[in-house]
């Protein structure tokens, strides 16, 4: 009896949380095996919200202690309907001076809810897509990381850019 009164607790309180997230227009992840390869990309196909107000974007990411960077290097390109296309390479903070992680969670998995773009109108009809890859490379080394270890998942969240944070 106790072992259900603490499984509905925990789900009254897990719903209550995300249904408390009025800014989420788009929030989803994919996971990633074991490594990410550095020619893997992670895509979402997004069916944009509206073409009148602006929103944020974010690149979501979930870590274990198993990733032993300081920062993340990422390369998001984005493909508008009508055949336009942008693409960052962007640098991320992953862990403080003492090489503690960043990111929210009590585990040893981490989550990191990363700026990518800020008040963005979706003014072309049809389906955007979103690609993350990384672009990691050691100290020294020309080659990039070939498998990066530690992420293992990869997110794309869109929110309303007129609601706080």
């Amino acid at each position: 009896m106790a072992r259900s009164n603490v499984f509905l607790l925990f789900l009254i309180t897990f719903l209550s949380l995300v249904s408390c997230d009025s800014n989420r227009v788009f929030d989803t992840y994919k996971s990633v095996p074991n490594k990410w390869h550095k020619d893997s990309i992670v895509s979402f196909n997004i069916a944009p919200p509206d073409s009148t107000n602006a929103y944020n974007l974010f690149v979501n990411l979930r870590n274990t202690n198993a990733y032993k960077f300081s920062n993340l290097f990422l390369i998001v390109e984005m493909q508008f309907p009508h055949g336009k296309t942008v693409k960052d390479t962007l640098e991320y903070r992953m862990a403080d001076p003492t090489g503690k992680l960043l990111g929210v969670g009590y585990t040893d998995v981490k989550e990191n809810k990363l700026w990518y773009k800020e008040a963005v109108i979706f003014n072309e009809t049809g389906n955007y897509i979103v690609k993350i890859q990384h672009a990691m490379r050691e100290n020294g080394k020309v080659n990039g990381v070939e498998e990066l270890i530690g992420i293992t998942d990869v997110g794309f969240r869109i929110e309303h850019a007129t609601k706080s944070n």
